[in-house]
């Protein structure tokens, strides 16, 4: 039944410059149509289409059906509980609802931790990223704040090619009325202007210096790591640095190309990263850090446990609320990237960090007559969050487990 799907060639999403030879020949129409003032709906469906399926053809067509089966699933859960909103409120229809919109996602991320590394059958690429948008229109929802939308707006929205597979995370208000409002001519050659830009810095991000990093520092590096023996030596130290660039390098790649993709079909996706290296504290470092992840677990988790804690008077003190909730709100992101040891420890070590970060920044508007404020200490505030949050990627990489074993 699938042979169609199986015969079609894998492409991935901006995996090489083939990708993107397609991509942009087929959005030339979509081009000239919005710099004379009209969006072509249809036409824009079907690109969306064609390189959707062509992302799942071949060996991934299972995670295709996945991918059918999860929409069917989220639509059932999205318009029955905004139908239910419309007549009445209950905290616990929405928890409900909540719990089975992010029910087949925390499946896929446990089935490898009981099943000995087997992955799901219904999991598939982007699947994080289509449940951080279907959970932000259920909790607009009970906010009032989303009153109506139509099968077609919400296909749209959850299934925006650029973004599909890496993000960044959008909003279904903000996004939809970008869809309905064309940008004037103006604004819309500023927008093609900035794409470009974001094509020709993503290419540097991913295809060459996150090559480099990836393919032609980090084996070598681990390589006398693990030679060396022991759990701090310094080729892991180099090894901290190389993945972390890396990791920077190759996700902002990835995320400039969706967004120079979603601009030029007329959509101002929100900007991933912002100088994150720059950061002069781990709160900064998160405000420019996977921006649209941050921020979605800041309104849609944070300052809701916050919320929660306050009103139920759970401790009495505002500041041990928030730094409880900051390591609570840490820990979730933590087992949303797995369910293994470093990826919980990356998010309690940020939790913990972000609890400092709170005391210290409190400290220093009480001292801030004691305390030196010049280019100096700005530096050096950049050169400590820098490394902590290296250290906090060493973490995340699990090479320290592979350390372990190896030498264990």
């Amino acid at each position: 039944m699938m042979d169609w799907l199986q015969a079609l060639p894998n492409l991935q999403p901006y995996g090489d410059p083939q990708y993107f030879v397609y991509l942009i020949i087929l959005l030339v129409p979509i081009v000239i149509a919005i710099l004379f003032g009209k969006r072509l709906k249809w036409y824009e469906s079907l690109i969306s289409l064609i390189f959707i399926v062509l992302m799942f053809a071949g060996d991934r067509w299972q995670q295709f059906i996945a991918l059918c089966g999860y929409m069917i699933w989220q639509l059932i859960v999205v318009f029955s509980y905004a139908s239910y909103r419309k007549k009445a409120d209950n905290k616990w229809i929405f928890y409900g609802a909540v719990f089975l919109d992010i029910l087949p996602l925390t499946i896929v991320k446990l089935t490898p931790a009981l099943t000995m590394g087997k992955n799901s059958m219904i999991g598939f690429l982007g699947i994080s990223y289509l449940m951080f948008r279907s959970v932000g229109m259920l909790m607009e929802t009970r906010d009032g704040v989303l009153k109506e939308f139509t099968l077609s707006q919400f296909l749209r929205f959850m299934l925006f090619m650029p973004t599909i597979s890496s993000g960044p995370i959008d909003r279904f208000r903000r996004f939809t009325t970008d869809y309905e409002q064309l940008p004037d001519r103006a604004k819309y050659l500023n927008m093609l202007e900035r794409a470009v830009h974001y094509l020709f810095l993503g290419f540097l991000y991913k295809f060459i210096l996150a090559y480099v990093f990836a393919s032609l520092l980090l084996p070598n590096i681990k390589h006398m790591a693990l030679a060396e023996g022991g759990l701090i030596n310094l080729p892991t130290i180099g090894v901290m640095y190389v993945y972390g660039l890396d990791l920077f390098f190759d996700f902002a790649g990835y995320s400039l190309f969706a967004i120079a993709i979603s601009y030029i079909m007329g959509i101002e996706t929100p900007i991933n990263f912002n100088k994150p290296f720059l950061a002069k504290n781990l709160k900064d470092f998160w405000n420019r850090w996977h921006m649209s992840l941050s921020f979605w677990f800041r309104d849609f988790v944070f300052m809701r446990l916050v919320m929660v804690f306050m009103r139920h008077k759970v401790f009495k003190n505002r500041n041990v609320t928030s730094g409880v909730v900051y390591v609570l709100n840490m820990t979730i992101m933590g087992f949303w990237h797995g369910v293994t040891w470093y990826y919980i420890s990356y998010g309690i070590f940020h939790g913990l960090g972000l609890v400092i970060n709170d005391w210290w920044l409190r400290y220093k508007r009480r001292h801030k007559d004691q305390i030196p404020h010049n280019k100096f200490t700005e530096v050096f505030a950049i050169f400590i969050t820098f490394n902590v949050v290296m250290f906090s990627f060493l973490l995340f990489s699990g090479f320290l487990d592979q350390l372990w074993f190896h030498n264990y």
